[in-house]
């Protein structure tokens, strides 16, 4: 019999092979017998730990993301000003190209969640409650419409992450130029309007 400790290891490896299989693959490609031979287990694991293949997927894609938020909380933890905020998640587009596994992986997530309401409201949690954070932190800094700004910025960086994997160039300097502007008139300074 597995003991506690066993079975959460089990259920990582298998968490592990998803992330890895989903970006490479694709969501509806990966299946069950795939996801155990990546995860070094026979196809029955699987369904020991998980109720279906699709839990499987949705556990592995939130986990992803909100690891990525837990990071992007970290980075509000390090800039003074608002305008450093959008220079530090610009800087992430360097990282998230959109054609590496960890921006595969998104979209593969926001795509499935598209067809699975469940799925939707779960991402939609992890990202409004970092939205939430953000606008909050904006807002202690003087930010005005803070939470509307955190929005803003936040879909930009996700539609320039999409563009970058469409082999769109971008230039991130100019990209946070633009960007801080919606902090208002001192914008570069991150103060309020």
């Amino acid at each position: 019999m597995a003991t506690a400790e066993q079975g959460r290891e089990v259920r990582r490896r298998l968490l592990a092979a998803a992330v890895e299989l989903i970006p490479e693959r694709g969501w509806s490609a990966v299946s069950t017998r795939m996801l155990a031979d990546r995860a070094g287990m026979t196809p029955s694991v699987v369904h020991y730990h998980f109720p279906s293949l699709r839990a499987l997927l949705n556990e592995a894609v939130l986990g992803a993301m909100r690891a990525t938020v837990t990071e992007l909380d970290g980075l509000l933890a390090q800039v003074r000003t608002p305008a450093e905020a959008v220079d530090a998640l610009c800087a992430t587009l360097d990282r998230y190209r959109g054609d590496d596994p960890m921006s595969r992986l998104f979209v593969e997530g926001y795509l499935a969640g598209s067809r699975d309401p469940e799925l939707r409201s779960r991402i939609a949690d992890v990202l409004d409650a970092f939205g939430r954070t953000f606008g909050d932190w904006l807002a202690a800094h003087g930010v005005a419409a803070p939470q509307e700004v955190a929005a803003v910025l936040m879909a930009a960086i996700d539609g320039l992450v999409l563009r970058h994997g469409l082999g769109g160039d971008l230039d991130i300097a100019a990209t946070a130029t633009v960007l801080r502007r919606l902090l208002g008139p001192s914008g570069d300074e991150g103060g309020a309007r």
